[in-house]
């Protein structure tokens, strides 16, 4: 919820080719009434969804635009649009389940004039899946090596693994927990910033154990695949209610410090507890610039090789956002783009709604 990445890649070769991404900020107002709708959706009106979905939309196009024109491209030489849209509500485990992004893809096909794929997580659902996580099949398309096993590690807001064994056997993957969602939400809350640059200041205070033993003590991290969750469970108020739980309140830096264990550790146990062995560890998302966190990892996983993704091809930054356009590319030509052993579905589906661009006149 940071930010628009927009990313634009060539898919005619057998590896991705990232030509230009870059990262739009939202609007100050906006951006405050999609974290509201996210932490508070029982409080959003049908009308305030509404004008989100539109706005929203406006921005996804405004995004796609200038990055196109930042790169010297026209609409002509673009097959399609990717949008992933902004998650406000995932529910797999309600009946029914469901999962909502909001980005209204009629409104960026008619500014851009490109066919767009999106709404790629509810026909996953509709197959008895959890819609999530979705990025497993690009990993293996982009990750794989016969020599090597590895595990694919995106941090976001909600940390995610995909585990890829050297011998093509099925490939699994799963959420593990938050990523940096609550490292974002009490740095944002306390320091009045979007974010801990490089873990300074985690790295600054003091591991406390009660917290962190409180923070382990919740169900999800012993449920085994497949798994998926997000920030309406792992939130601020998830996190202020167990720390009136304690004694004593830890300083607002060992909080810090100890939310950084938190995800360093759940990552590593889901890791260790419900994945094949594996020789390396790639990282990416926004948690790979968090120099502690990555520390913490490799602290943690001495038996693998913990780095980034962009030594194996592709920038950290970029991994998520190229996968959409990989997944659209999927759609439009019919293919199936989940994984049912990673999101539960009981069959591959071809995943994302298609609107059409422009007619063009001949």
């Amino acid at each position: 919820m940071d930010g628009i990445d927009a990313a634009l890649v060539d898919l005619s070769g057998d590896r991705p080719e990232l030509i230009r991404a870059q990262t739009s900020a939202w609007p100050e107002a906006l951006h405050a009434r999609i974290l509201k709708t996210a932490t508070t959706p029982d409080q959003t009106s049908l009308q305030e969804a509404g004008r989100l979905d539109a706005e929203l939309g406006e921005q996804f196009a405004v995004a796609a635009l200038d990055l196109m024109a930042q790169a010297g491209f026209n609409s002509h030489q673009i097959t399609a649009i990717g949008s992933h849209g902004q998650t406000l509500l995932h529910a797999p485990g309600d009946q029914p389940a469901f999962s909502l992004q909001l980005g209204d893809a009629n409104r960026i096909a008619e500014r851009t004039g490109i066919t767009t794929v999106a709404d790629f997580r509810r026909r996953d659902i509709a197959a008895g899946g959890q819609g999530a996580p979705l990025v497993p099949a690009f990993h293996q398309a982009l990750f794989h090596d016969p020599a090597t096993p590895r595990a694919i590690l995106n941090i976001g807001g909600i940390a995610n693994l995909t585990l890829l064994p050297a011998d093509r056997q099925a490939v699994t993957g799963f959420d593990t927990g938050p990523g940096n969602v609550l490292l974002d939400a009490w740095y944002c809350k306390t320091r009045h910033g979007d974010y801990d640059e490089r873990g300074a200041w985690a790295q600054s205070g003091e591991l406390n154990r009660p917290l962190l033993t409180r923070l382990l003590d919740h169900p999800y991290f012993s449920q085994p695949p497949p798994r998926s969750t997000g920030r309406e469970l792992f939130c601020l108020h998830w996190l202020e209610e167990r720390l009136q739980q304690l004694p004593h309140t830890p300083s607002d830096a060992d909080i810090q410090r100890t939310l950084a264990e938190f995800t360093a550790q759940t990552i590593a146990s889901s890791l260790q507890r419900f994945g094949p062995p594996v020789q390396q560890v790639l990282v990416c998302g926004g948690g790979a610039h968090n120099d502690f966190l990555m520390q913490r990892l490799a602290s943690l996983l001495p038996e693998q090789q913990v780095e980034t993704t962009e030594r194996y091809g592709l920038h950290p930054d970029w991994v998520e956002a190229v996968a959409f356009a990989w997944l659209a590319k999927q759609a439009l030509a019919g293919k199936a783009g989940n994984i049912p052993a990673v999101t539960g579905a009981n069959r591959p589906v071809i995943l994302g709604s298609i609107y059409p661009g422009r007619i063009r006149k001949r």
